[in-house]
Formats: C-alpha cells, sequence, structure tokens
C-alpha cells in the first residue's frame, strides 16, 4: 500500500480539513452564543428610540403638562399601536417577542418619567390618580392585545408593578406621604425613625430603581404635588422652593 511506503509523504489534506471543520465549529459555536446578547441590545435601542425619540412628541414631551384631565394619553397610544404594528411587519417571528417586550418597558419607563421627573410643567392633584391609573391600564391592554400573544399577560403585569405602586402613591394623601417619607428615609439612613418636626431629615439619594418604598420617589411624589401642606414641607425640610 502507499501509505505504507517510507518514500511517500503522507497527505496532510486530512488534517487541515479537520483543523477548519474544528475551527469553523469553534466560531460558529461563538457566534451563536452571542446572537441572543446582541438581539437584546438592538431590541432595547430600538424600543428606547421608538418611545423617547419617534413618540416622545405625544408621550413625553407633552402627557400631562400643565392639566391631566386635557393632556390623557388617547394620543400617544394611537402612535404607539401604529409603530407596533409596523414593527411586527418588519420582524421575523422570532424576533418579535424580545422587541415587543422591550418597547413595553420602554414605555413604562417613559410613563414613570412623566410622574417622576417631569419637571414642574407637571403637577398632579391627589385626584388626579383616578385618570392616571386608567391611562396606565390603557397602555397595559395595548401590549397585550396588539402583542397577540407575544407578551404574556403575566410578564406585563411583572413589569407594570413599579408604576402601579407610584400611582398607588399619588393616591395617598399630603400627611400619609409625609410620614412614609420620613419613616423609609430614617431606615435607609439607619438613624431610626423619628417625629417630622424633629432632626432635618437628609435629601435621598438618587438610586434609579423607583418603587414606592424608595425615600427618593415618594419625595418626588410630593414635589408633584400640588397642594398647600406639600408645598410647607418641602420648603421646611428641604428648602425647596414653591413650583408655581
Amino acid at each position: 500500500m502507499l501509505s505504507q511506503n517510507p518514500c511517500v509523504v503522507p497527505s496532510t489534506r486530512h488534517s487541515f480539513t479537520s483543523n477548519l471543520r474544528t475551527q469553523s465549529g469553534s466560531y460558529f459555536e461563538t457566534v451563536n452564543s452571542s446572537l441572543p446578547a446582541a438581539c437584546q441590545n438592538v431590541s432595547e435601542v430600538a424600543a428606547y428610540r421608538l418611545i423617547f425619540l419617534d413618540s416622545s412628541s405625544v408621550f413625553y414631551d407633552t402627557l400631562y403638562v400643565d392639566d391631566v384631565a386635557n393632556t390623557r394619553i388617547r394620543p400617544a397610544l394611537r402612535i404607539i399601536k401604529q409603530n407596533l404594528t409596523l414593527l411586527t411587519t418588519l420582524l421575523v417571528d422570532r424576533a418579535q417577542p424580545l422587541a415587543m417586550k422591550e418597547v413595553m418597558r420602554a414605555s413604562f419607563d417613559a410613563f414613570l418619567m412623566v410622574l417622576l421627573a417631569g419637571g414642574n410643567s407637571r403637577v398632579f392633584n391627589r385626584s388626579d390618580h383616578v385618570m392616571i391609573q386608567e391611562d396606565f391600564e390603557s397602555l397595559n391592554r395595548v401590549f397585550c392585545s396588539c402583542g397577540e400573544g407575544l407578551v404574556s399577560e403575566n410578564v406585563v403585569e411583572r413589569e407594570a408593578a413599579v408604576v402601579k405602586g407610584v400611582v398607588g402613591l399619588m393616591a395617598q394623601n399630603t400627611e400619609q406621604l409625609m410620614e412614609d417619607f420620613s419613616i423609609a428615609t430614617c431606615e435607609k439612613g439607619g438613624i431610626g425613625v423619628m417625629n417630622m418636626n424633629g432632626q432635618k431629615l437628609p435629601m435621598p439619594p438618587t438610586t434609579g430603581r423607583w418603587h414606592r418604598s424608595d425615600p427618593n420617589t415618594i419625595l418626588r411624589v410630593l414635589c408633584h404635588r400640588n397642594d398647600r401642606a406639600a408645598n410647607y414641607f418641602l420648603k421646611r425640610t428641604f428648602h425647596l422652593a414653591k413650583r408655581r
């Protein structure tokens, strides 16, 4: 046989092919493993662009500006529905659930920013929480209906929990908010619960994780509360000027 002849140099073709297959397999395994993270990043960027840039004129820029009753969420919902319909036609079936979920998260973040970081043009009466709650329920239904099963109701409810907690804070009277804020601030600072007329409370840091039990979140609700008691508390505690 040729392979037994000492004058014949063994071919390296098989070895080269095997190495190439091994390298190719390793390369594609790496590519496949990185695809979920890449899809996640692309979906997040696209979702936040859609909500905070493409839909900003009818959502963050105008929702509840100056007056809640006359600046409800309906115009924003109409645009969001149109964009979601377009999104599902552009994406392959496998990419749709992730993209829809990220758009939902971005819209909930924008809604929270309107309530908690909307600037001086947004102030809320306690009674406004009824309309705000209705608007947020309408926003939830968009993702349950337009998604056509792409986002389950359980996922929508889980992502919506923080917003619902903040709306719940807005339903509380100002005295209860002040008490909750004082208790939460003292507990976070490890200085023990004290009377609101006692030691000056420290300004709670902005953590970026808003929650109904977070002192900074409660303080933001107070800052947007349109009543005399809230204004007096903010001025006395933190020397914050009256908003209007």
